[in-house]
């Protein structure tokens, strides 16, 4: 399919390198010669030392293919980190991305890698672990944090343990490798729960499905076993694990918070620092519960998806509903863990990728709700390809959320997805290459919220002390402080009108526009004048005390 591609703002072009194998580059626009000069010049980015990033989610399947087997892999990847991050956080020549989550690149015989053979190596599909601790290296020394999807609910049912159980089931040993897993007498089990059936009357717990039976949480052999598997992947350089299925945790007669809580610490004892996220789409009680354990983050379901108060909100228009309910999300999260870092997002690799909802209301409208999710306090995650507006070919199968990167429109991927096939879609504005090129493009518009996002720490640490109400419901503002420095972030949910807006010394004394994000032209920006300010649909201003 041919790129529709908008140069009518283009202003100068850097050469864009195409990598061998997907292709991609780092080029930027000149400087405006607006008569407004743009707030984030002359302000210095800082790398992030701490466990707040930017993450990105790779599906490692469909990213990059390396080798020209069909199948995204390691190296891949590998040859993609300068797009994500060159090291040099002022450099403006890459994303800004400083953490990466991979699903899970453990042996599996399905696609999706989620129910695991072995996991002490690389599905050879992906490479070797040689190639992973390559991919570590170069992580690290561009200041990215790298967690692995860990698949603790459950194992595959070609897993050694499992087979060994099943076997020993059937001869009437239960405290061998049954152990391990959820096998009881089938009366043991509600009407409602799905198992694998196995001899002598017994049954495994199978939730998900028969491929994947499930572990036993309770039982010390298992902990032991994580135990080493933490220890593997920690004592590799992993920086820590986003853990699936945690929903599931309690489902089996576990104590969740308890075996989360062990796990967490156990994980702190084999490095202090490991950062963990939970998949957990319950209702906000049981999320709440989950973070007594001491996890950093679990994902805000709540918000996410086409159907998530974020894009519903987004689409009413209703500004200072958004940000008062993640402020009250927030603050309730924080009763239970002080500590908790909330990690928004907009779609992920379950869900129909959020441009089948956003882009039919228009490119303002995908920029404009990358910047609301980003600059609430915590760590974002951007699904591969969100930055760049990848649709979902289909809403009915989880495989077409999974598509191919478009690294370069003239140079489509070749790259086989599960029930899609080989042949790549391209986006409505282009690739990566192409839309380096354009200065009013998607991506650029991602790569300025990072930058400003690291020229600001207050965004992602800071604490949401209030909202600010200036009458008007399509106008969401809320302030962020961290270490004794306040900001005031606006919104302009409103798709059509500009706001006019006072900004007091009550609220942000001897106040200056930090930064802008105006969807509609980059050559635009928002200057205070006698104390107001106009914001144009759709668009975003950061209010800090002069200093």
């Amino acid at each position: 399919m041919k790129k529709i591609i908008s140069l009518l703002l283009l202003v100068s072009v850097i050469g864009c390198g195409v990598l061998a194998g997907c292709g991609s580059g780092g080029a930027s626009a000149d400087e405006s010669s607006d008569s407004v000069a743009d707030p984030i010049e002359n302000i210095v980015a800082t790398a992030s030392d701490d466990k707040y990033r930017n993450f990105y989610e790779i599906f490692v399947n469909s990213f990059c293919d390396s080798n020209g087997d069909q199948t995204g892999d390691l190296q891949g990847i590998i040859s993609q980190l300068d797009y994500l991050n060159d090291g040099d956080p002022n450099s403006g020549d890459d994303l800004g991305i400083d953490g990466i989550w991979l699903t899970p690149i453990m042996p599996s015989k399905l696609y999706h890698k989620y129910d695991v053979e072995d996991y002490y190596d690389i599905d050879p599909d992906f490479g070797t672990l040689e190639d992973f601790d390559e991919l570590v290296e170069e992580c690290h020394n561009r200041g990215i944090k790298l967690i692995i999807d860990l698949v603790l609910n459950h194992s595959s049912s070609e897993h050694p343990y499992y087979e060994k159980a099943v076997e020993e089931v059937e001869n009437n040993i239960l405290d061998g490798y049954a152990e391990y897993y959820e096998i009881h007498e089938t009366s043991y089990f509600s009407d409602d729960t799905q198992v694998n059936l196995l001899s002598n009357g017994y049954a495994c717990e199978a939730n998900f499905s028969s491929e994947m039976p499930e572990w036993n949480l309770n039982s010390e052999k298992t902990r032991e076993e994580f135990t080493k598997i933490a220890e593997f992947w920690l004592d590799r350089g992993v920086d820590g694990f986003r853990l699936d299925a945690c929903k599931y945790y309690d489902n089996k007669g576990t104590d969740g918070e308890e075996f989360l809580e062990w796990f967490y610490t156990t994980c702190q004892e084999i490095n202090p620092d490991v950062y963990m996220v939970g998949e957990n789409w319950t209702d906000d009680s049981d999320i709440k519960d989950l973070y007594e354990s001491g996890i950093d983050s679990q994902f805000a379901f709540k918000f996410s998806a086409s159907s998530g108060l974020l894009v519903t909100n987004l689409m009413t228009q209703m500004g200072a509903a958004t940000v008062s309910k993640v402020m009250n999300y927030d603050n309730k999260m924080k009763e239970s863990n002080p500590d908790a870092i909330n990690a928004m997002f907009l779609s992920n690799h379950d869900q129909v990728r959020i441009a089948n909802t956003l882009e039919p209301r228009g490119l303002e409208t995908e920029k404009f709700a990358a910047a609301v999710y980003m600059l609430f306090p915590g760590n974002p995650y951007i699904y591969y390809g969100e930055e760049i507006g990848i649709k979902a070919p289909n809403t009915t199968n989880d495989a077409s959320y999974r598509t191919q990167m478009i690294f370069d429109s003239d140079n489509l991927p070749d790259i086989w997805v599960n029930g899609v096939g080989d042949e790549a879609e391209d986006t409505t504005y282009g690739g990566v290459k192409q839309q380096l090129e354009d200065e009013d493009s998607l991506l650029n518009f991602y790569r300025r919220i990072i930058k400003i996002k690291n020229q600001n720490p207050e965004i992602a640490r800071g604490t949401m002390t209030g909202v600010e109400d200036f009458g008007d419901k399509q106008v969401g503002a809320f302030y962020t402080e961290y270490e004794g420095s306040k900001l005031l972030i606006i919104h302009n949910f409103s798709n059509s009108e500009s706001k006019e807006l006072t900004i007091t010394d009550n609220m942000i004394e001897n106040a200056e526009v930090r930064a802008d994000l105006i969807t509609t032209d980059s050559d635009t920006h928002i200057e205070l004048v006698d104390g107001k300010i106009t914001l144009p649909a759709l668009s975003s201003v950061i209010i800090k005390s002069a200093e």
